[in-house]
């Protein structure tokens, strides 16, 4: 198969299939080897950046997939009803921090560093597919274990895990110190 092809082919394997496609499947699919695959996709992005057009490829972990261009859903909104918006309180946001540096994580592990319950928070996490349910913790009860999802990535613009940005050890100490502040401003209110 030539190039123009494999292009077209991959095309439209990612718009048939809507969501995420792996990398191995696609090459699978076109018969040429991961690396030949992942060049040619990258050709395909950089085209679709350089032509002005209005969808994109998105690459997501060591999968691919077609989509809009977010700076054009204002038109897309325009045809069709309006998409739902996540709005993630700081309490979801702050349970969705922790799942993703922590992942795979427990509920109880979760409500040990945030130092209250979080079944509402994860449960709504959930049902955006911002986490899911990764298997179960080989301990007593055995407990679910949380992890993020591939529409988190999307959500919040990154490849994969390591794109999120790392704290220095400076602000770590600072966000324990002030949690420690906030626990012994709690006791005191209490006695």
């Amino acid at each position: 198969m030539d190039t123009k092809k494999t292009e077209a082919a991959i095309e439209a394997i990612l718009f048939a299939m809507g969501g995420s496609v792996e990398l191995e499947k696609i090459a699978k699919a076109v018969e040429l080897d991961t690396g030949t695959v992942k060049e040619i996709i990258t050709g395909m992005m950089k085209r679709y950046q350089a032509q002005e057009r209005g969808i994109q490829i998105l690459e997501l972990e060591d999968a691919y997939q077609l989509c809009t261009k977010t700076e054009l859903y204002e038109y897309l909104i325009r045809v069709a009803k309006q998409p739902r918006k996540i709005a993630l309180s700081d309490v979801v946001m702050e349970t969705l921090s922790i799942i993703a540096y922590k992942q795979p994580i427990t509920k109880l592990e979760i409500e040990k560093i945030r130092g209250v319950k979080c079944d509402h928070a994860v449960n709504k996490l959930v049902e955006y597919n911002l986490v899911t349910e990764l298997g179960r913790l080989d301990a007593p009860g055995r407990p679910l274990l949380f992890g993020t999802t591939e529409e988190f990535l999307r959500h919040f613009g990154v490849h994969s895990l390591e794109d999120l940005p790392t704290l220095n050890p400076v602000q770590i100490e600072d966000f324990k110190a002030e949690a420690e502040e906030e626990v012994q401003m709690k006791l005191d209110l209490e006695v």
